[in-house]
Order: C-alpha cells, then structure tokens, then sequence
C-alpha cells in the first residue's frame, strides 16, 4: 500500500492501483519510442505489483498499529516468488521486465540470507534465458526496462504526493531515451512535464484512494474490513507541458 497522512486519518492508494496508473502513463509515450513488445511491456508495469501477501497477522502494520508504507515494509520472498510465478502464465517478455525490476529492487538484500541470494541468482539466469528465447539484445531490453522504470517512478511520484509545492521543480528520472525529465506541479493544480514525452499535446490520469478515519488496527485483517468499507475518492491528474 502508499499511505499518505491525511487530516482525516490515512490516504490509501493500494500498490496495484499505482502500478495500472503506471501504465496509464506508459500508454500515452510518444509512439516513435515506445519500446519492443509495447502491449506486453504495458501489461508488465500494470502487473509488477501483483503478488502481495494475504491480509494476515500484522504485516501491513507499523508497530503502532497505523497502516505501513510499503516502504515499511520488509522484503518478502513469497510476494517476490509469487509475482514471478503470475509472470511465467504470461510469456517470456512480462517475466523479463518483472524479473529485472525484482532484481533493481532487492540486489541490496543479497547476503543477508542464502535463499534471497539463491532466488537473485535466479533472476540473473531467468532474464538470459528470456532474452535468448525472445531473440533480444540487453540493449533493447534495458530500453524496455528503463521505460517501465521511468512510468513508475512518474507515478509514485503522483501517488505518493511528492510534487513540491510553489513552483517548484523535480526530477522524475532519467528516461529510456537516456534524457532526464522534470515536473511540476502549477498554482492551476496543472502537473507540467519537461520535456515532453508523451503523443498527445495533454493527458489526464486518475487513481482511486480509499480514505480512513480509523488511525490505528490490532490486525492485517482488521485493516481490510476498514479499507473495504471506507469511502473511495479519484484522484485526477492533468498533465500538460511546458
């Protein structure tokens, strides 16, 4: 989950809405760069957040009890192993693209525990024999990735309200095209992109949070029930450039 403190409890954005907004975003790239296998590569960010553990004991918990951040949140081998699993259903491209986001993840956990090394290897070996079966080079698989990357990014960014306030101005990141991007949030509300990267002159994105008035749970499961009955608001985002 992205949780955002809200004058009302907690804003809560759950990690597979981020990750179709992400793809929402990648839709809309300019079509002349779009990388290889574009409605799998889409497919991919949408999913790479799939996977996640089921609403037990006190996982997606804070030790006071507020709802975590998935940045709280430790690694998990199972969410990992499991979202892979999901991939392989799909062909060899979303299980390329979602195995190098593992590894950009969780390469900084290796030698903390034989099976997290174990599966990393894993990962190393999996993305040579996809990019043998799919007859790609790292070159145009790296573009792919870094393309994915760059979407997600732009949306944590929106989900986790990160846009500075006044004007100013922040990285998104380096895009696939190897050219770094900024954006900006104006006085309008507007979320201004520089340079543009995108096909049409303007877009608008969306995601939905679920709003919670409950500030503390004894239990995951405590957690659900709030968040299936709590009020659902769509966040909007129109993004233009500069």
């Amino acid at each position: 989950m992205i949780v955002n403190p809200h004058e009302k409890g907690w804003e809560v954005i759950y990690q597979q809405a981020h990750a179709l907004l992400a793809a929402e975003i990648g839709f809309a790239w300019r079509v002349a760069d779009r990388p290889l296998h574009f409605m799998k590569t889409l497919a991919a960010i949408a999913q790479h957040d799939d996977g996640q553990k089921d609403w037990t004991g006190k996982y997606y918990l804070t030790a006071a009890g507020a709802p975590a951040n998935f940045t709280q949140l430790p690694f998990s081998l199972e969410q990992a192993q499991q979202v892979m699993k999901e991939a392989k259903f799909q062909g060899h491209w979303r299980s390329l693209l979602t195995s190098m986001h593992l590894s950009f993840l969780h390469e900084t956990v290796r030698g903390q525990h034989k099976t997290w090394d174990a599966f990393l290897d894993d990962q190393i070996e999996l993305q040579k024999t996809c990019r043998r079966q799919l007859k790609v080079n790292k070159q145009q698989a790296q573009y792919a990735y870094d393309f994915m990357q760059w979407c997600d990014r732009f949306s944590l960014i929106l989900c986790r309200r990160e846009l500075p306030e006044m004007e100013r101005t922040l990285e998104i990141s380096q895009g696939p095209d190897g050219i770094r991007y900024e954006v900006t949030r104006l006085a309008t509300g507007d979320v201004q992109v520089h340079p543009w990267p995108f096909q049409e002159k303007e877009l608008e994105v969306s995601v939905e949070a679920s709003l919670l008035i409950q500030l503390q749970f004894s239990t995951a499961k405590e957690l659900a029930a709030a968040l299936q009955a709590a009020p659902v608001q769509r966040l909007v985002w129109k993004i233009i450039p500069r």
